[in-house]
């Protein structure tokens, strides 16, 4: 087959390294996949090197002084929409921006479109975007049986559910070589958040967790984004220096280095308000730290028996307390956690996929 996969991003979100993943293994299996990517900044390729099977289309979005974000998200759909060409056999749009931009292009009629997780948007234009983005495409999938219920209760629609893939090998060799050794002595028994501040990773309930938790060192990495949250974090920091909370802050860390950040973790926090699967957590599983996580219900479907699970500030700081005072059930946990990480195979993912390409657009 001859598929186009579309991101709206070159940065390390959950969605691009599902995009960059899932195009690998969809190469692995002998199709010829291209890559297309808004690229902001000046960015001219991807936050990962991507294997030689792809071929990457990345359309610059110059950044303009002054441009609101709904100025911005038109803008983008109307660059993309401008350049995409090509014939192929499947266009598989990752997010709300790449399937309007799609769907401008080429018309939402053959478009099919993954719906990680919903969100509520209060800028007009993004609004929109996202509510075409669900109800246009010819069809849906989602990455959990949680957000395919939302869509099927909000939209009235049928998507099917393929589960995202995890690099469990790289993640478990870091834990097995030591990668996780450098951060350790630089941290020590540090609390780890992956995806930088903004109030859908719930920064501020876990910095009010760990002003509970005296000594144990938070670090916080990631958060490239396309949004501005700089509000969120003034509030975020204004919250820990009142608490006494001092989190390192590492910003986007280099993909070679992210596994071993994630093996040193004592304990990966995971105190999201919306997600629709957890890839980042699933990483952790993987390089076998033990996970705390918000008790959402997509994260109780992913994680059951391989987590524990908290709410609120008190929740949180109860249950990592207790993973830092060690115990069995971490033990188990950790036991199944590492076997559910290497049950999700982005080759698996890939022939799920592919069995839906070839059997065509469902009828909702």
């Amino acid at each position: 087959m001859r598929i186009a996969l579309l991101t709206y991003s070159t940065k390390p979100r959950g969605g691009v390294v599902h995009t960059l993943a899932l195009a690998e293994a969809f190469a692995r299996a002998g199709h010829s996949v291209t890559v297309w990517a808004l690229a902001r900044g000046g960015d001219t390729g991807f936050f990962r090197s991507v294997s030689d099977g792809v071929s990457v289309r990345l359309v610059p979005v110059p950044e303009i002084d002054g441009e609101s974000v709904g100025e911005r998200i038109l803008r983008s759909i109307a660059l993309l929409a401008s350049e995409f060409s090509g014939e192929y056999d499947v266009v598989h749009a990752q997010d709300c921006l790449t399937a309007n931009a799609v769907g401008r292009a080429r018309g939402y009629g053959s478009l099919w479109r993954t719906v990680h997780h919903l969100d509520q948007f209060t800028t007009p234009e993004l609004a929109a975007c996202h509510e075409r983005a669900l109800v246009e495409p010819a069809s849906l999938v989602c990455v959990s049986e949680a957000v395919a219920g939302e869509v099927r209760a909000g939209w009235g629609r049928a998507p099917a559910v393929i589960g995202n893939g995890v690099d469990s090998a790289r993640f478990a060799s870091a834990a097995s070589s030591g990668a996780g050794e450098p951060w350790r002595a630089r941290y020590g028994r540090y609390v780890l958040a992956v995806g930088g501040i903004e109030p859908r990773k719930g920064t501020v309930e876990l910095v009010s967790a760990m002003a509970r938790l005296p000594g144990a060192p938070l670090v916080i990495a990631g958060g490239d984004t396309l949004f501005d949250y700089r509000s969120y974090r003034e509030e975020v920091f204004a919250r820990a220096a009142e608490l006494g909370v001092e989190p390192v802050v590492l910003g986007p860390v280099p993909d070679e280095e992210l596994p071993g950040l994630v093996a040193g973790a004592a304990v990966f926090a995971f105190p999201s308000t919306k997600e629709g699967f957890g890839l980042a957590a699933m990483e952790a599983l993987a390089a076998g730290v033990p996970l705390v996580t918000r008790d959402l219900p997509v994260l109780s479907e992913v994680f059951a028996g391989a987590a524990r699970f908290a709410d609120g500030p008190e929740g949180f700081a109860r249950e990592i307390a207790a993973v830092l005072e060690g115990s069995d059930v971490d033990a188990a946990h950790a036991t199944v956690g590492r076997a559910l990480a290497a049950a999700h195979t982005w080759d698996a993912a890939a022939d799920a996929h592919l069995a839906l390409y070839r059997r065509g657009a469902p009828s909702d």
